[in-house]
């Protein structure tokens, strides 16, 4: 679940930054509009076909934000299709919110199979320190080099350290993202993965360099599996860019915050927000990510 400051009360001072990249020049203030543009332009011309074996909360919002950002969502868990389908997808996004013995060989088997065809993965380790079961999972899960991890700050933390927290919240963080920084630096480096910590300040890292997303809103705490249908955007955002991950995520970070800061403008409450943040993925254009996107570089 994204925890976001509500933009009525955020002072608008983190504007897109220059990023300064290894070994290569200073990027002009506007690059990290430019570039989100560009990656969602690609999204609605392509509909990259991203796979999501997720849990049955999120389902549906996932599948709606996917649709919203020009992608198309397959739903398909079976591990009886999984041969015949996987290989041919575009991305594949895997959510353990709703674990079972039934779904995990699914997943296993639909990560090696994205892996053998060069399809890139994504993995949402929802709530992995409740369990011994769900942290076994993940552990057996990152054997098989997701592109991408995606998860709020208690989750990388659990991850990190393979173990529980005894003050566990389920889905929900008991930290705060800033918290997690150095473990996603370990994370990057130890698995090869690009890995996100959502929170009021999102943190995307390679293990190397690590970039700031300041975009959303508050009211998306009072959403269910809005962050489990970011990270499927994530999918589809590394879909049309498997070569730049780290930029992929942070501007689908920054995208879905976006759609969510034009739609809490119109929303009366957590309901008509949900409705609002889908028709404001749908519509967004140039002059709103110009202006709107909020990544910066983190030292």
């Amino acid at each position: 679940m994204e925890i976001k400051p509500d933009p009525s009360t955020t002072p608008a001072t983190a504007t897109a930054g220059m990023i300064p990249q290894p070994g290569e020049r200073n990027y002009p203030e506007d690059r990290w509009g430019r570039r989100a543009w560009e990656l969602l332009e690609k999204i609605r011309r392509r509909a990259p076909l991203v796979q999501c074996i997720t849990n049955f909360v999120s389902m549906d919002l996932m599948a709606n934000v996917l649709l919203a950002s020009g992608a198309s969502p397959a739903m398909l868990h079976s591990l009886q299709e999984i041969s015949d389908f996987t290989p041919g997808v575009d991305a594949l996004c895997i959510n353990i919110g709703t674990l079972s013995e039934d779904w995990l060989p699914s997943m296993r088997a639909a990560a090696a199979a994205a892996a053998e065809a060069g399809r890139p993965w994504v993995l949402d380790p929802v709530a992995v320190s409740a369990s011994d079961y769900r942290m076994e999972a993940c552990i057996g899960l990152l054997e098989l080099r997701p592109a991408a991890i995606r998860g709020n700050a208690s989750e990388i933390l659990g991850l990190v350290s393979s173990s529980r927290f005894r003050e566990n919240k389920g889905a929900d963080s008991s930290h705060e993202s800033s918290d997690a920084v150095e473990a996603a630096k370990s994370l990057a480096q130890s698995t090869g993965a690009v890995v996100a910590v959502s929170g009021a300040i999102d943190y995307i890292t390679d293990g190397r360099m690590v970039v700031a997303v300041r975009n959303g809103a508050a009211m998306l705490q009072k959403i269910t599996a809005t962050g489990c249908a970011v990270t499927a955007l994530i999918a589809a955002f590394i879909a049309v860019e498997p070569s730049g991950a780290l930029e992929a995520v942070a501007c689908a970070l920054s995208v879905f915050g976006i759609a969510a800061e034009l739609g809490v403008e119109a929303a009366r409450g957590p309901a008509s927000l949900r409705m609002h943040l889908i028709d404001s993925l749908y519509g967004l254009n140039e002059d709103a990510l110009l202006s709107r996107v909020s990544i910066f570089s983190h030292a």
